[in-house]
């Protein structure tokens, strides 16, 4: 009898525990939302917008030199190859330089020749001018050996000048880089002869260093907000895993239509181009524009239904719906234009990480 009554008061025991269980269990998960959501208070910070547009690298105008000879003969040297880096200055190719430094030599034998000539009429002149000082010649030999003396001069002086001349073009017998860039393209061989007659030949294109640039289509919508020395970021299509840095140079004055669709070109400055960018390459842009001071909030806290956006705050009374206006994203935040302030305890949905 003992025993029963002992087994029975087990019994009520666990079950007692089993309802207590049940109703502590059916208590928690029927509280109200907002108990299980956490608060967060929206932070004052200075962000700036993001404008997000697509561009194109570009070779900035004059970054492109085509070097050529001036002079027509044979290519004795040529010291460069597709991909060579030349600083301004460099030796890129020789011309065979004999034919010139003949012309040379024959030119100074010339200006000898008159220089000898010169003196001698200068001899009879002086002559002259004596005898006619004593009216043993007549004046107008003398007049006639002085207009020979200036002629005289005059030839030497031309043999002179077309030494000089000479001179100039042995100067283009050495063709140097006149900017530091590297070598696009190379259109002669050693041992060619180039000929210079109507045009200058071009020997080698170079591109010169920094000569890269990046312009971005942006829309007529998100243009007012782009200002000079901005700073941008961009990625391109063949190297999406590189991030390039860079900065507003120019805006153009006049849009540019494609399809009824308004853009604006926008020129920017890369920072740290390392090579590997090309022309032509397309790429997608990010212009961080001016900063300015802003509210923001977790971006979970931000709620959307149909074209409504909103939050919730913890009020006296429960959860109060309250709508905000918001602006842009950044690292998981989004500014908050309108609608809440520091001091409002914003429900952050649960399971969230922020």
């Amino acid at each position: 009898m003992r025993r029963r009554t002992v087994i029975v008061s087990v019994t009520i025991v666990v079950a007692v525990g089993a309802i207590a269980s049940f109703v502590a269990f059916g208590r928690t998960n029927n509280k109200p939302a907002e108990e299980r959501e956490r608060i967060v208070h929206a932070e004052q910070r200075r962000i700036g917008a993001i404008v997000n547009a697509t561009g194109v690298v570009r070779l900035r105008v004059g970054s492109e030199v085509r070097v050529g000879s001036q002079l027509s003969g044979i290519v004795k040297k040529l010291n460069v190859t597709v991909g060579s880096h030349v600083k301004s200055g460099d030796i890129i190719a020789e011309i065979d330089d004999r034919t010139i430094q003949a012309r040379l030599a024959d030119g100074q034998a010339q200006a000898e020749l008159d220089r000898a000539s010169m003196e001698r009429t200068r001899v009879s002149y002086e002559r002259a001018r004596l005898l006619a000082s004593k009216r043993v010649v007549a004046a107008q030999e003398e007049e006639d050996l002085r207009l020979a003396l200036d002629e005289a001069k005059a030839k030497y002086q031309k043999s002179l000048r077309d030494c000089d001349l000479i001179r100039v073009d042995l100067n283009y017998v050495t063709i140097r880089a006149p900017i530091s860039g590297t070598v696009a393209s190379v259109s002669t061989q050693k041992g060619e002869t180039v000929a210079a007659a109507f045009a200058t030949p071009t020997f080698v294109t170079i591109i010169g260093d920094h000569a890269l640039q990046l312009v971005a289509m942006v829309d007529e919508n998100d243009i007012a907000s782009v200002k000079a020395n901005d700073a941008t970021t961009f990625t391109a299509d063949a190297l999406p895993a590189q991030e390039f840095s860079g900065a507003v140079e120019s805006i153009a004055p006049k849009a540019t239509i494609v399809s009824g669709v308004v853009n604006y070109e926008v020129t920017i400055a890369i920072r740290d181009d390392t090579g590997t960018l090309k022309p032509d390459m397309t790429a997608n842009v990010s212009i961080q524009t001016a900063q300015h001071n802003a509210l923001l909030l977790p971006a979970t806290a931000v709620r959307r239904e149909g074209d409504q956006t909103f939050v919730y705050i913890a009020a006296k009374n429960g959860r109060e719906r309250k709508p905000v206006s918001v602006g842009s994203k950044e690292n998981g935040l989004i500014e908050i234009k309108k609608g809440v302030g520091p001091d409002d305890a914003v429900l952050l949905p649960a399971n969230t990480n922020a």
